[in-house]
């Protein structure tokens, strides 16, 4: 279901859409990073029906006034010029953010703002898909492919790597794509393996010295195998004869035929990072997946961790030709229990339990009750650090729409104390699970039910935790939130978060 709140009124065809969804997080990001909010008596006003529904803001780095409809998720972008404000486009505010942070920042950036662009034209042509595709059936497959907006704080959320469409949009969730598996065979002498891999070979047979290998084709179509292939190290043995998923993270597949969940290398910038698997990270893989497991294991309560057991890869092509195996999901549902992507639930689908919800505070507080105990057991019992942003989370609900179970995935985001700090821990904790998870969860529930406080609640289930940190976190008046657009700008590595500070909800 297409959020229709963040489409102008007027819009009638894809690009005034694609337009208006791709200018929620760029004005997210700038509004939260740069920009000064001026006082509405000191702001100047024009005349039309939103006038008294907008906030205005002043661009410290050009000092020009900025205007927009809506708060959550900004809209209708307009300028002060002349004596007159004036509406401008997706194309034209990319030029304003891209003026305001060289004199911002005193740097150039030519790359971002072409992925700005790029993420635009990638939800144009997502939304001409989805008007000719059909939803799936399965309410938590509909969840994983109802990202259009995506991350709500990224500049550049649908970004595809500046590829022709014809390329990647045969494998978008946001498309309703879903399709067989490459199936390679690998020469036994160049494997490489690590963990329990061993549900890779129930997908195909590999041929007398080979070992089987999925792939994702997109995949194969970004990496040069030629010579592998012509020596033979490589061979082609044809598809799946059923299809995977692609979930909110792409490179993700579910295959519900075998219940499995299947993570590739796509050399793609997708948000932050090239989406590779990387060396660094499957090396450690193991000692990460064992201690969430573990810190799961010992825990009170049916919150469950999707363990990645283990990947397989090339010797000659190791972090190109990787895939990583994570369980699926029927092994760690309560009976009964359907999963949906808390994301999702963010963004709106057909079906959302929390836009029926028939009483919208006991549903939050049991979304409470299902996702903070296990985040915050994990830091404080196990050194755990969960990622526990809203595509790592999937939430369980009852035939009632009622969350019940929450489940936690991705070991490659999972870090461990002492490997970092405590203090270093939990700020990336707060980050994940309050400012990019609980907060927007907050504001769709109380959007759709306007007058619903989700504060309070939420204070009461986090003072139930005796942490000092939950202390400190409750009393403090700022949360904090990650820097996306300034991360990409200044070209900082994409796993090197900064923060700013950000008002606290939850400071009573």
């Amino acid at each position: 279901m297409d959020r229709v709140d963040l489409i102008p009124p007027h819009a009638g065809h894809d690009a005034e859409r694609a337009d208006a969804y791709a200018a929620v997080p760029l004005l997210n990001c700038l509004l939260r990073e740069v920009a000064e909010p001026v006082a509405r008596d000191g702001a100047p006003t024009g005349p039309g029906p939103d006038a008294g529904a907008t906030r205005t803001y002043r661009l410290p780095g050009t000092g020009r006034l900025l205007r927009v409809r809506g708060e959550r998720r900004p809209a209708g972008p307009e300028v002060f010029a002349a004596g007159h404000w004036h509406r401008i486009g997706h194309t034209e505010l990319v030029k304003l953010v891209g003026e305001e942070l060289r004199r911002h920042t005193g740097l150039s950036n030519h790359e971002l703002p072409a992925e700005m662009i790029d993420s635009r034209d990638a939800v144009a042509a997502l939304l001409a898909a989805r008007a000719r595709a059909t939803a799936p059936q399965d309410p938590y497959l509909r969840s994983e492919q109802s990202l259009i907006t995506g991350h709500p704080h990224h500049p550049a959320p649908k970004a595809r790597g500046g590829g022709p469409v014809a390329g990647w949009l045969p494998y978008a969730p946001e498309a309703h794509a879903r399709f067989p598996l490459v199936l390679l065979g690998v020469r036994e002498d160049t494997v490489v393996e690590d963990g329990d891999t061993s549900a890779l070979d129930a997908l195909g047979a590999a041929p007398p010295g080979y070992r089987l290998l999925p792939a994702h084709p997109w995949q194969l179509d970004l990496v040069d195998l030629a010579p592998a292939f012509a020596d033979g190290r490589l061979v082609r043995l044809g598809t799946t004869g059923f299809d995977a998923w692609p979930t909110a993270a792409i490179r993700t597949l579910y295959a519900p035929a075998h219940d499995l969940f299947l993570k590739f290398s796509l050399d793609v910038r997708i948000t932050n990072d090239i989406r590779r698997l990387w060396r660094h990270d499957l090396l450690r893989l193991r000692r990460t997946d064992t201690a969430v497991t573990a810190a799961f294991a010992a825990m009170d309560g049916p919150a469950a961790w999707l363990g990645d057991r283990g990947y397989r890869t090339a010797a000659f092509a190791f972090e190109e030709l990787a895939v990583l195996v994570r369980d699926g999901l029927r092994g760690h549902l309560l009976p009964g229990a359907t999963p949906l992507l808390a994301a999702g639930l963010v963004e709106g689908f057909a079906g959302s339990p929390l836009e029926a919800a028939g009483d919208p505070a006991a549903w939050w507080e049991a979304y409470l009750r299902a996702v903070v105990p296990p985040a915050l057991t994990a830091f404080a019992e196990h050194g755990v650090v969960l990622e526990a942003h809203l595509q790592n989370t999937l939430v369980a609900v009852d035939a009632d729409g009622t969350p019940v179970q929450a489940l936690f995935r991705d070991a490659e985001g999972v870090k461990l104390l002492p490997e970092v700090s405590r203090a270093a821990g939990w700020e990336r904790l707060v980050y994940c699970l309050v400012v990019n998870h609980l907060t927007e969860v907050a504001g769709a529930l109380a959007e759709h039910r306007p007058g619903l406080d989700p504060w309070p609640a939420a204070r009461r289930e986090l003072a139930r935790h005796d942490l000092p940190e939950v202390t400190a976190l409750l009393a403090a008046p700022t949360l904090p939130g990650k820097t996306n657009l300034l991360l990409r700008w200044t070209g900082a590595d994409g796993a090197d978060a900064r923060y700013l500070p950000l008002p606290n909800p939850l400071a009573g």
